[in-house]
């Protein structure tokens, strides 16, 4: 936050919209807006950086309310010191404060039933908007009310908070995913899906459908699931490109997650609920293929959830994934089945294939003891040759390396698990995976069937 600390409440940042879009005209008869931020232990700079630049730049007649919902923060300098310095807003500014910590995700459903604006927009504590961008989505969502409607972000480096375009000028993205669920983008405005963190909304039909599932914890997987939601039951998603809000990327999570502490990361569960919800059952095997050691962990009653789909007879997801998410298909192929997941380790002792921490990016992995906790000894064999370590796969690098490499959009590979004596064979170069018992040394060697550090078993493990 030293940096932020330095820089002016309300700074000029660069206008990085297309030139057409300073020209356009729009309806005077727009929605107004409420803007919700949802803070928990955010930076005193950061946080009124955001407020002091929608104030700055959003027309005043449009702008009802700035909604500041804290979230059991606990720092000093958000409690006294934040109240009095938004009375200088003389009521444009309401601060509320959680009593207990209910996550981004309860607490961003709570700002949405104490704003009183047309439109709701939330923001992340950590923005900066550009030269007219509320006008443009506002517009988006009087043409449809029930259109979701994002900006185009752009990004503030956490370093020095320099700011800059993240996408190329002439090059609009919508938001799409791979089978892991993780957030990915492509091209075109119409969007499959959202990142999450920026977006606004007609505040009754926000309502309408529900808000967020009540369900889902802390933060994660909401992005999903409210698009879901969205597409599923009539509504739509479009990126707004004369929209332009900055947004702080952070290098790692500022806070904690509160008393929650299950036996697998609260997004994963958060995940699951989705899934349970929204996909039909093929394509939640498409997922679980990718997270095969959480299937079957309670993530509780999602009745209410089925009951809404079912009341509001929403469209399948296969009818989603042909009609809206096309390129997923495409750039995201399905996993084929796995033939075994868990830990690669040598049959005749604790030794397994560890990524040791290696950068998704990629890096050799290597061995180490087995610790039964998953993480970076957790890994996939599909029945077309393809290991899999996350989003990542591992392939041979240089002469017999073992490493973590960005996995091709055809979901196949080399290699090949012999069970009879449990070789893992790279195709037919006649090299197989061996591992060193001192220095975690993890090597293709010329294969050999009586060699005991080159006989692995692929053992499934359950961590919960």
């Amino acid at each position: 936050m030293v940096a932020s600390d330095k820089i002016s409440l309300t700074r000029n940042i660069p206008d990085t919209r297309l030139d057409e879009c300073k020209y356009w005209h729009y309806p005077e008869d727009l929605p107004t807006a409420s803007v919700i931020i949802v803070f928990h232990n955010e930076g005193f700079s950061t946080l009124l950086r955001t407020v002091h630049s929608v104030i700055k730049t959003s027309p005043y007649r449009l702008l009802k309310e700035v909604v500041l919902v804290d979230d059991f923060s606990d720092k000093i300098d958000l409690k006294g010191r934040l109240d009095k310095y938004i009375e200088q807003f003389n009521g444009l500014v309401k601060l509320y404060r959680n009593p207990e910590r209910l996550g981004l995700i309860g607490t961003r459903s709570k700002g949405a039933t104490l704003a009183t604006g047309d439109v709701i927009v939330f923001l992340d504590a950590h923005c900066e908007c550009g030269k007219n961008w509320l006008v443009p989505l506002l517009a988006r969502i009087r043409q449809n009310r029930t259109t979701m409607a994002v900006p185009t972000i752009d990004g503030i480096d956490w370093n020095d908070f320099h700011y800059s375009p993240v996408y190329n000028k002439h090059s609009h993205y919508r938001g799409i995913f791979e089978w892991g669920f993780l957030y990915k983008e492509s091209e075109v405005p119409k969007a499959p899906t959202h990142a999450g963190g920026l977006f606004a909304i007609d505040r009754n039909y926000f309502i309408e459908l529900g808000m967020y599932d009540p369900g889902l914890q802390i933060w994660g997987g909401e992005n999903f699931e409210l698009s879901f939601k969205i597409w599923q039951c009539g509504g739509s998603i479009v990126w707004v490109p004369c929209s332009r809000v900055g947004h702080v990327y952070r290098n790692h999570m500022p806070y904690g997650f509160g008393k929650i502490n299950p036996k697998i990361p609260v997004i994963l569960i958060n995940y699951m609920r989705v899934v349970e919800v929204w996909l039909d059952p093929e394509f939640r095997d498409y997922f679980y293929t990718r997270e095969p050691t959480i299937r079957g962990y309670p993530i509780g009653n999602i009745s209410e959830q089925l009951a809404f789909k079912e009341r509001n007879k929403c469209k399948s997801f296969k009818w989603y994934m042909d009609n809206i998410a096309i390129e997923v298909y495409q750039m995201f192929p399905p996993p084929p089945p796995n033939i075994g997941w868990g830990e690669i380790k040598l049959r005749t002792e604790s030794i397994c294939w560890d990524a040791r921490g290696e950068s998704a990016g990629g890096g050799p992995i290597g061995s180490s003891s087995c610790h039964h906790m998953g993480g970076g000894q957790l890994f996939r064999f599909n029945k077309r040759g393809q290991i899999g370590y996350g989003e990542r796969c591992i392939d041979k690098y240089g002469s017999n390396q073992i490493s973590i490499h960005y996995c091709p959009v055809d979901p196949s590979g080399r290699w090949i698990f012999e069970e009879k004596t449990g070789l893992i064979k790279y195709g037919e170069s006649g090299l197989c995976a061996r591992a060193e018992r001192v220095g975690g040394k993890l090597s293709l060697e010329s294969c050999d069937p009586s060699d005991r550090y080159q006989s692995f078993e692929i053992k499934n493990i359950k961590i919960w």
